[in-house]
């Protein structure tokens, strides 16, 4: 395992998304070795709450694909996967998931079909710009031939006119292994995007943690850890960042935020040490930050970046908007009516979910009063979800203007 020079090949982020028990998390550990349902209250409910990670390694070996860690082939691509919850009530921690996803696998079972998250996912993938979707028809094994077929037609007319509308459909078997070299060959085509020279770096937290065990001599703690995905500029050991929103305190009943600023010690991809970071492929940095500061996920959904390089908190943004036609979700095709003063909506922003009460409604934007604060970069995609009787659902996509 630790022979291969990642830096030297290709990384990834790909989501698996689609409706709860078609068989992501079965699919995932198939194509990785690992489950990803690694919190035991998920164990115990057969559901991925958070978002799951899996890494693996495709290799080539003499023209079949592997993602055996005991490989002697050639190291093609080095790939995250993120296990995105399927369950309508999760639908917040998919968004977030989705931001940090450069490709996505959906996941439809052949003997269920279309079901109303499979749609949702869908139109999060838009939301989220994701344009490249692998559609996979899984448990093939227990329909009939001709139901496998009207099942590929279903999901042929399902994706029409959607950004998945050319994707390629694979019918597998997660279960019985059948096919899966189909989808490794998939992954193994998806465009990888190049870094801009000079960029400044944009990492997004998606989890933060203390990875010390009770007892450890203070002469062995480790500072806090950061996980989540680089997006865009690169980043080294020693570079020092800061990080916003940043840490949270409570005075006289308000929450107030402080941007954190802290020096990389070590870094991460998989179980390989790396020294230098570039996009692609889940990432996690080691700080200097007292361990406290990022235990039990409490720095997820902040962003970080090279000293001063992050545009100052906003408790106030204006963003330009695009609505769905109907309601996904819900499999009820209600009309998405228009935005009302003082209402409240769910924004999912890098890997931040937040909600904003509408202050001002325009033409073709809104501005919005946040609880929680965020770091409003330009041109940032944001999902745009409303409440419908206790169940938030996906109702636009727009961006910071």
């Amino acid at each position: 395992m630790g022979k291969i020079d990642i830096s030297k090949i290709d990384t990834i982020n790909i989501g698996i998304v689609g409706h709860i028990d078609h068989g992501k998390t079965t699919l995932l550990q198939r194509l990785s070795g690992k489950w990803a349902d690694t919190h035991s209250e998920e164990l115990k409910r057969g559901i991925t709450i958070k978002l799951g990670y899996a890494d693996a390694v495709i290799f080539d070996e003499d023209g079949k694909l592997s993602v055996d860690s005991e490989s002697k082939g050639n190291p093609l691509r080095y790939v995250t996967f993120v296990d995105a919850p399927g369950h309508e009530m999760l639908m917040a921690t998919m968004l977030s998931g989705a931001a940090i996803m450069d490709a996505a696998i959906l996941v439809v079972a052949a003997n269920e079909g279309i079901k109303p998250q499979t749609q949702e996912h869908l139109v999060a993938l838009k939301a989220k710009k994701i344009k490249k979707v692998i559609i996979v028809q899984n448990k093939i094994d227990l329909i009939s031939k001709e139901q496998a077929v009207k099942n590929y037609k279903d999901i042929k007319e399902f994706v029409k006119g959607t950004i998945a509308e050319d994707s390629p459909i694979i019918p597998i078997s997660a279960q019985q292994n059948v096919n899966l070299d189909k989808v490794l060959q998939e992954i193994v085509n998806v465009e990888i995007v190049k870094p801009e020279k000079n960029e400044a770096p944009l990492f997004l937290v998606a989890r933060s943690f203390d990875i010390n065990k009770p007892g450890t001599m203070l002469s062995e703690l480790h500072g806090g850890i950061l996980g989540g995905a680089l997006k865009k500029g690169t980043l080294k050991i020693g570079d020092v960042i800061e990080i916003k929103p940043g840490h949270s305190s409570k005075k006289h009943g308000v929450y107030e935020y402080k941007t954190i600023t802290s020096k990389i010690v070590s870094m991460q991809k998989g179980n390989y040490p790396i020294t230098e970071a570039t996009p692609g492929g889940s990432l996690a940095i080691e700080t200097e930050l007292d361990p406290s500061l990022t235990k039990a996920d409490s720095l997820s959904g902040s962003v970080a970046s090279l000293e001063g390089a992050l545009p100052e908190i906003s408790e106030k943004i204006t963003i330009s908007y695009t609505l769905f036609g109907e309601v996904f979700g819900s499999g009820s095709h209600e009309e998405v009516a228009e935005f009302k003063m003082n209402e409240l909506l769910m924004l999912s922003m890098n890997t931040t979910i937040t909600v904003g009460k509408v202050v001002k409604v325009g033409k073709d934007s809104i501005e919005l009063a946040l609880k929680i604060p965020v770091v409003p970069l330009k041109k940032e995609s944001i999902g745009i979800a409303r409440n419908f009787g206790g169940h938030w659902r996906l109702i636009g996509f727009g961006e910071i203007i």
